[in-house]
């Protein structure tokens, strides 16, 4: 998977649906030089981190990125911008994941607070619970059982934002669909298999 301009350092797992990486449209702080200065303010402080949590919202959805390794996406496109010369230092880019953390929208790959890996949440898992369930519905799936692989690489999904997840996090989502009675995992992390109802 690319950035706009550099090899990748953002990474996901599975098939990533292809997007032209050029497609990507930045929103102009993206071209202001002190949108890469912690603001001092308060206020301030507050409106540039919303900003850059809806840019990297954005930005992952684009390109379907899961995960986000801190250290080598702070030499990516997303925190370094190579017109302006101008990048998000990596104490920066940590406090603005934790900002996002607190909205559900940033989670420690492996849990905990000091993780480089992170997952990014640009659909809660909640979201992709729903998507699921929407899926088996509409294929009839129901009282069927399909494999972890099939749902994420299998050719029944592929046409579906289902298709290319990260593992990781479609089993977030289906342990939402097991708490809620509609769903069943069975089997072994390298053959999962679930059963809907």
């Amino acid at each position: 998977m690319s950035t706009a301009s550099t090899a990748p350092a953002p990474t996901s797992t599975g098939t990533p649906t292809p997007s032209d990486p050029n497609s990507f449209v930045w929103p102009r702080e993206y071209h202001f030089p002190a949108f890469y200065t912690r603001q001092t303010n308060l206020t301030t402080l507050h409106a540039q981190r919303k900003k850059w949590s809806s840019l990297i919202l954005g930005y992952t959805r684009h390109h379907r990125i899961f995960r986000l390794a801190l250290s080598s996406a702070a030499d990516s496109d997303l925190f370094f911008n190579r017109r302006l010369e101008r990048r998000l230092q990596l104490d920066d880019i940590r406090d603005v994941i934790d900002f996002m953390r607190k909205d559900g929208l940033a989670e420690d790959v492996g849990g905990g607070n000091s993780g480089d890996v992170v997952f990014i949440h640009w659909r809660k898992p909640e979201e992709w619970a729903a998507l699921v369930e929407s899926y088996v519905e509409e294929t009839g799936q129901k009282g069927s059982v399909l494999t972890v692989y099939e749902l994420v690489e299998g050719d029944g999904t592929k046409r579906t934002e289902i298709h290319g997840m990260d593992n990781d996090v479609l089993l977030k989502a289906l342990n939402i669909l097991v708490k809620r009675g509609k769903a069943q995992i069975f089997g072994e992390d390298d053959s999962l298999g679930v059963k809907f109802f």
